[in-house]
């Protein structure tokens, strides 16, 4: 890669044998930077460094902008010299990416403008009663409830006690016992997690999950530093069927993506249906 230096050599010696730097004729405005008959001006590295940025910072940016530009224009001049003409011809790609990017964003808008996002939870369910067959899960997941001390903390054993509890009063005082001292912990009553995901958070190594979930429903472990207090209120094993409130967010997200389908698909029938209707269109006969 070419350094600063080099740019500023490039600038200040290569340019114009009288010294002066050419002028975009658009506004007046010097080259910073040529490569054969190619030019990078002033207002072409306008957005290039951020707000806020210090000299420095903003001379290294800038360098390393004209520098990239520089090794780009060299590649395409080397290219275009060495590839045959119908190696170098891009009309169709380019016009047919043209055409996807326009449609898409069409489609996109309209999509913005007349998708209804609402899904009702009545229809999540009834979708995962019908399709139970396609939630199997493929990893053990657990209803778990943490709370992580520090290990010379004085309330570790009232937070496990309470943590034990499965009184609504003792999830209180549970609650405001941990936030007093500043505990890093999760009060879970429905939402379901991995039990990797429950493994990485607790220092935990265990062979056979389901054989451990089937034997505890509490646990606790150390670290040199912490305490981790664990309760497990219910787990679901591996190629069982997946919890409809594990699941329910990837269902709506399935509906709406089957509903953006049906309706780009009817705005395209309405629109061949209205083009035949109004002549818009014809194939000619061979």
């Amino acid at each position: 890669m070419l350094r600063p230096l080099v740019i500023s050599l490039l600038i200040t010696t290569t340019l114009t044998s009288c010294n002066l730097l050419p002028h975009k004729e658009s506004n007046q405005q010097k080259a910073v930077a040529r490569v054969y008959d190619k030019y990078l001006y002033q207002d072409d590295l306008a957005g290039v460094i951020p707000a806020g940025t210090n000299a420095d910072d903003s001379i290294e940016i800038t360098a390393a902008y004209i520098n990239n530009w520089i090794r780009q224009e060299l590649l395409l001049k080397q290219a275009e010299d060495n590839l045959a003409e119908t190696n170098r011809d891009f009309t169709d790609q380019i016009e047919q990416y043209r055409n996807t990017l326009i449609i898409y964003a069409y489609e996109s808008e309209l999509v913005k403008q007349k998708l209804d996002t609402v899904v009702p939870m009545a229809e999540i369910e009834d979708y995962y009663l019908k399709n139970q067959a396609n939630f199997l899960l493929h990893e053990n997941i657990v209803q778990a409830s943490y709370v992580i001390l520090d290990k010379k903390s004085r309330v570790a054993a009232k937070v496990k006690t309470l943590l034990q509890s499965s009184r609504e009063a003792d999830k209180e005082k549970l609650q405001a016992l941990c936030e007093e001292n500043e505990a890093d912990f999760m009060i879970n009553n429905e939402s379901w997690m991995s039990f990797s995901d429950l493994a990485r958070k607790i220092p935990l190594e265990v062979d056979d999950q389901q054989e451990f979930l089937s034997k505890y429903k509490f646990f606790e472990v150390a670290d040199s530093t912490n305490l981790y207090f664990v309760a497990i209120s219910a787990y679901k094993g591996k190629e069982s069927i997946s919890p409809m409130n594990f699941k329910s967010e990837d269902i709506r997200t399935l509906l709406l993506n089957k509903r953006k389908a049906e309706l780009l698909k009817q705005m395209e029938a309405d629109l061949i249906s209205d083009a035949v209707k109004r002549k818009k269109y014809e194939i000619f006969k061979k």
